[in-house]
Parts: structure tokens; C-alpha cells; sequence
């Protein structure tokens, strides 16, 4: 990977954050993880056992990566802070990934909530990282909260429809100074590029990866797929034009 970046006091070599949810089995989870290079996991702490038990998903994970806790079930601010507080208490670190979900059809994030829960949390010395819907004023909020990070949905989550909201997240990126981590909805590693030249910080990709024909194929693809993005945000793209313009000159060889 290209460059590493910072979330509040942690530094990630890759860009790309993977999640563990949707696969066939624990097996190809691993298989894909590792296939990823991807530094940074999500799982929801309902799914991780407290026992080392064959069946646990921590066993699973690959040593090197770093964990970072969902609050995956909560349906407001009291229920995720005390998911969080779990997670610590279970050994998993400071890092929480903040969602708050009342929403059962599309399953849209309540910003309200989420800074609620950011902002005890983040006084409590945990990362976190706010899943949220994008809004630049609650985004804002968010920073003001302690966030250190912000992850606004692309489309709804496990849609694969892509970047939907485009526009939003990009005025996130031009307005807030923490990393901007797109989550949810990619469906394509073309989407991860995208986003990537947008000049987002990173990525989360779970569903496109993990309900794919061939998971450990498109977790390498969306490996690329963010690391040419990140490349191409750094070499910064040729600006678009309302008319042609010839790459090579029409006129001059043919006349003296």
C-alpha cells in the first residue's frame, strides 16, 4: 500500500478496511482477510466469543490486523456506549466503530444517537469512528464530540449500489480536517477507486467482498482497486474539458 494514515493514535498501512460479516465460512473470511492486505477489521462484538473456542472469529483474524469493534444491534446512544465499554472490558482495545440503527428497512444510521454515544465515548479515551449518514453540520458535530475519524454511508449498507451519495461525502472531504472513511454500499472495486480519487482517506468493503463468487479474488481486487485510486489522488487528475482537445497537434506537419 502507497501511504499509511492516522486515526487518532493508531497508523494504518492500508486503506482498505475489510469487515467480517455475510462470508460462507470462517475459513474463506481468513482467506479474504489475508488476500486484502488490509490492516484494520471490523466485527461485532456479538460475534466474538469470550472463549477461545473453536468457533470464536477472533481465532480467525489474522494476528497482524487490528480490531475494531462494531456497535452493531444498537438502537440509540445508551446501548452502543455500553457495547463499547464491553469491548474494552473483553481486552479488544479503544478502537469502536459507532452504529446506531433504528431503521429496520433501509437501516439508516441516527446521526443524533451516534454523537451522543461519540461524545461519552470519546472522553472515556476510546477511537472512535462514527458510522453515520453524510451531513457536513452533524459531521461537524462529530469532530466537535471528539470523533476521530468520520464514515459516511455511500448507500445503504449491504446495497452494493455504490456511491449514491458522491456529492456528500465529497463535501465532507473538502470541509472536515479528520480522515473521511467511506463505508457502506461499495459494490465494486471501481466504486473504491473512485472514492479513492476523491481524495477519501479510506474505505470499508464487507458485503461486495464477502457475498462475491470468488471473495479471496475480489478482496485482492478492491486491494488494487484502492491503491490505484489512492495513486491517482496523489498524481492528481487532468481536469475535464467541455470540448475535445487533440492530443497530438492537427495542424503544422503538413504544410511548410
Amino acid at each position: 500500500m502507497l501511504d499509511s494514515f492516522t486515526v487518532g493514535n493508531t497508523t494504518f498501512s492500508s486503506r482498505l478496511l475489510v469487515g467480517t460479516g455475510k462470508y460462507a465460512s470462517y475459513n474463506l473470511m481468513r482467506d479474504a482477510l489475508v488476500a486484502s492486505k488490509s490492516d484494520i477489521v471490523t466485527v461485532a462484538l456479538r460475534r466474538a466469543g469470550t472463549t477461545q473456542s473453536e468457533e470464536d472469529i477472533l481465532n480467525y483474524i489474522p494476528d497482524r490486523m487490528h480490531l475494531l469493534p462494531n456497535t452493531s444491534g444498537a438502537r440509540n446512544a445508551d446501548e452502543a456506549i455500553r457495547i463499547a465499554r464491553m469491548a474494552r472490558e473483553l481486552g479488544c482495545g479503544d478502537l469502536i466503530k459507532i452504529e446506531v440503527i433504528q431503521d429496520q428497512m433501509y437501516l439508516m444510521p441516527d446521526n443524533l444517537e451516534t454523537f451522543r454515544a461519540a461524545e461519552v465515548l470519546a472522553k472515556e479515551g476510546f477511537i472512535v469512528f462514527p458510522y453515520m449518514s453524510p451531513n457536513l453540520m452533524d459531521a461537524k458535530r462529530l469532530v466537535d464530540a471528539g470523533a476521530s475519524c468520520i464514515m459516511p454511508l455511500a448507500s445503504p449498507i449491504g446495497s452494493n449500489r455504490g456511491l449514491e451519495a458522491k456529492g456528500l461525502i465529497e463535501i465532507l472531504i473538502n470541509s472536515i480536517d479528520v480522515p473521511i472513511i467511506v463505508d457502506a454500499g461499495i459494490g465494486r472495486p471501481s466504486d473504491a477507486t473512485i472514492a479513492m480519487e476523491m481524495g477519501a482517506s479510506a474505505v470499508l468493503v464487507n458485503t461486495a467482498i464477502a457475498t462475491s463468487s470468488n471473495p479471496v479474488g475480489m478482496a485482492e481486487a478492491f486491494y488494487y482497486a484502492v491503491e490505484a485510486g489512492r495513486k491517482a489522488y496523489l498524481a492528481k487528475c487532468a481536469p475535464k474539458k467541455s470540448v475535445g482537445s487533440a492530443s497530438s497537434p492537427l495542424t503544422g506537419f503538413l504544410r511548410k
